[in-house]
């Protein structure tokens, strides 16, 4: 096929599932491509001699070389291609926002749609688990020294898969009652299946790998405790699961009232939230994105997005924003809450203000503000606040880790190594909020210097 050809082919679009059967049920709503859907696109790749995509990777993916194999239907060979970089293809491809990323630096996308990775790297991971096709290499003989892992989100799974396969002993301890942390508990089952994460869980005890749910390190278990019972190393990847607040009167003391993760954990750990008809949700990411769509499938009749930008500006993956609005969810750009409003504490709505784009700020994009004299009430049984996350450090008096003023951890930019020699940490608890692929690359980085470092050679 000539370059001609290639560039005549248009994007390729992922099977999905029809907006009149989604909001009964949390199946996928995106089905991927088909094998004959991702040889067409597979050719879209123009095989760059510089590739950028690879570029824009945080993982660094030798995305042409996958997708070269794809071609030519090596398919178990393109997936352990990717392997050779990634832990969780699986997660990666359907959770990653490869818009900004990979699919960002794509040339293709100067001048059209760039080429579909993500759903590339998604058949490939996909056809493995159909396949029944073991998931990661094979492991290494034990080396007696043992290692343990806090948390068991992205950047926990990598370094327990890193060191497990370099024949570590390794255990995980999760908070929450299940595996995955913010995987689980964070992103719907509609956009990353349960049993997804539970190929990678699998993975991961065939390795050897011990996961331990419900343990809270700093109340159950100390990390002086971790030591004596022989851990030789710690790694940190608690994530980053506080809510922000949005700063309004009322926020605080009125029953209607949640933060977006919160949400989010209460309803997919299976507990029940009435909390009436109408439910607004402020924020223009992807978590404010998975309210919204929660909550119509909770049975919410009203579901609103409030953003205080404009919608070119919202962080959200383009691919939620157009589901969220095939699904019925209202949108309103440039508007900001101001105050509750409340009867015997109850929420009965909220005062909004409209805004207009004003200079870039330090983030690059325009700074809101406020339009004067535009305010407006939105009536609303409920408020959900999706405006981002911190971190809470681990409450340990056992050991004193140094922190940062925002609450992350410091560690050499290079090791990821704390202030305690044997401590490591990675991913969100030391970037902050970030995707799922930068928690991978910190995974990664943070495992091989702790493998070093047990080793001795730092």
């Amino acid at each position: 096929m000539n370059i001609r050809e290639q560039l005549a082919i248009p994007r390729q679009l992922p099977r999905e599932l029809p907006p009149e059967e989604r909001l009964d049920n949390f199946d996928e709503v995106s089905k991927g491509f088909d094998e004959a859907t991702a040889l067409v696109e597979a050719q879209r790749c123009l095989q760059c001699r510089k590739p950028l995509c690879i570029m824009g990777c945080p993982i660094g993916n030798d995305i042409p070389r996958f997708i070269e194999l794809l071609r030519q239907q090596k398919y178990e060979q393109a997936y352990w291609t990717i392997r050779e970089t990634s832990s969780m293809p699986s997660i990666c491809s359907r959770v990653c926002p490869h818009e900004f990323q990979c699919e960002g630096a794509c040339i293709r996308g100067k001048k059209d749609q760039p080429v579909a990775i993500g759903l590339l790297e998604r058949f490939l991971a996909d056809w493995m688990i159909i396949n029944g096709k073991n998931l990661s290499p094979r492991c290494a003989a034990r080396n007696g020294i043992k290692v343990a892992v806090i948390g068991s989100g992205p950047a926990g799974i990598t370094v327990a898969h890193a060191l497990a396969h370099k024949g570590y002993s390794c255990t995980v301890f999760e908070s929450l009652p299940v595996f995955g942390g913010m995987l689980s508990v964070g992103i719907p089952n509609y956009r990353l299946p349960r049993n997804i994460i539970g190929a990678e869980l699998y993975a991961l005890q065939q390795c050897g790998v011990n996961v331990k749910t419900g343990i809270t390190v700093g109340r159950d278990l100390t990390l002086s405790e971790l030591r004596d019972q022989g851990y030789a190393s710690v790694f940190l990847g608690i994530g980053a699961y506080e809510s922000r607040k949005l700063g309004i009167e009322g926020e605080n003391e009125t029953q209607g009232v949640m933060s977006g993760i919160d949400y989010l954990g209460q309803v997919l750990t299976g507990r029940e939230i009435a909390l009436g008809d109408r439910v607004v949700v402020v924020g223009g990411g992807n978590v404010a994105i998975d309210v919204a769509r929660v909550a119509l499938r909770s049975g919410w009749k009203e579901v609103s997005i409030i953003y205080r930008r404009t919608r070119e500006e919202m962080p959200a993956s383009a691919m939620e924003v157009h589901h969220v609005e095939q699904e019925g969810v209202r949108l309103a750009f440039l508007v900001a809450p101001v105050r509750i409003l409340a009867e015997a504490g109850r929420l009965i709505g909220v005062e909004c203000i409209r805004m207009h784009p004003g200079e870039p700020d330090a983030s690059g994009r325009r700074k809101p503000l406020a339009v004067e004299g535009s305010n407006f009430v939105i009536e609303a049984d409920a408020l959900i606040a999706a405006v981002g996350q911190k971190v809470i450090p681990v409450h340990d008096e056992s050991v004193q880790v140094g922190i940062t003023a925002k609450g992350t951890y410091v560690v050499d930019p290079v090791t990821l190594q704390t202030s305690v020699e044997w401590i490591f940490a990675g991913g969100d608890t030391v970037l902050g909020p970030q995707t799922v692929a930068k928690a991978v690359c910190q995974g990664l980085d943070a495992a091989e210097s702790m493998h070093r470092y047990m080793q001795g050679m730092i």
